[in-house]
């Protein structure tokens, strides 16, 4: 069986995001999406939240699994999830250099997982959580973040918002 593992932090999940989910479930028998959580890092959505809002916004699949995981290596996580892949996405330059060395520092770590990498379509390549976040407040903020979020986070967005 091919598992892999898909992390980030997920804040917000994006449709970029969904993307990477469905392209994983065409390659892999079993994904698991992961989030990742880095204690230096302040999240505008608690872990539950962000949960949630993963099972709210995917399929509901034998083959997908939630979960997280906290001060780890993303490599010894997929290797206690006895997934043989890591999944990430490269939407620039800047990604692919940062995503490359993370690679090689993977396989030093455990040379037994498989990194692979996708590339979103023109469409998504340029959206991030963190543009997303960036897009709420002036007046007419929902217009546009609508498109390019899941349904239940446009609705936490809205709450928060």
């Amino acid at each position: 069986m091919r598992k892999a593992v898909y992390a980030g932090s997920f804040d917000p999940l994006t449709n970029g995001h969904l993307w990477m989910v469905e392209q994983g479930l065409k390659l892999f028998d079993h994904l698991t999406v992961a989030i990742g959580i880095n204690p230096d890092k302040d999240y505008t959505y608690g872990l539950a939240e962000r949960l949630d809002i993963l099972r709210a916004s995917l399929p509901d699949s034998e083959r997908l699994e939630f979960s997280h995981f906290e001060n780890r290596y993303l490599v010894d996580y997929a290797t206690e999830v006895d997934a043989g892949y890591i999944l990430r996405g490269i939407r620039s330059a800047p990604d692919y250099e940062y995503e490359r060395g993370m690679r090689h520092m993977n396989a030093e770590l455990n040379g037994k997982i498989t990194t692979i990498f996708l590339m979103p379509p023109r469409e998504l390549s340029d959206l991030s959580s963190s543009m997303v976040k960036g897009l709420v407040g002036p007046e007419g903020w929902e217009e546009h973040v609508e498109k390019l979020v899941p349904k239940p986070v446009f609705e936490a967005m809205k709450r928060e918002g």
